[in-house]
C-alpha cells in the first residue's frame, strides 16, 4: 500500500494590500488552512504559491488549466494570514478563490 504524500496546502485569496481608494494588487493576502498564529505562518515564508484557473481554449499541450505563480513573503497580522507576491498581478476574480501553497522549497 502506497502512502499518499501531501505536496501542497490549501488557501484562499482574501484581499489585496492597500486601502479602498488605492489597492496594491501586486501583493495579495492569503488565509491558509490550519494556520492560526504568526508563528505558524513563519513556516510558509519563501514557499511557492499557485493560483490555478481554467480557460476556454486549450494551449498547445491540450491543457485548459493555467497557473499564476508567486511566493509567500511575510505574515499579515497575528491571525496566520500571509502576504504573497505573484509573477503577474492576480485578477479581481481571484478574490475568495482557492490557491495552493506548495511545500517547497524546504528549509528543513
Amino acid at each position: 500500500m502506497v502512502k499518499q504524500v501531501k505536496l501542497h496546502v490549501k488557501g484562499v485569496v482574501q484581499a489585496y494590500t492597500g486601502n479602498q481608494a488605492h489597492t496594491k494588487t501586486h501583493t495579495a493576502i492569503l488565509k491558509l488552512d490550519k494556520v492560526n498564529t504568526k508563528a505558524d505562518a513563519r513556516f510558509y515564508f519563501g514557499k511557492r504559491v499557485a493560483y490555478v484557473y481554467r480557460v476556454k481554449n486549450a494551449n498547445s499541450k491540450g491543457s485548459k488549466f493555467r497557473a499564476i505563480w508567486g511566493k509567500v513573503t511575510r505574515a499579515h497580522g497575528t491571525n496566520g494570514a500571509v502576504r504573497s507576491k505573484f509573477a503577474t498581478n492576480l485578477p479581481g476574480q481571484a478574490l475568495g478563490r482557492p490557491v495552493r501553497v506548495m511545500l517547497f522549497p524546504s528549509r528543513i
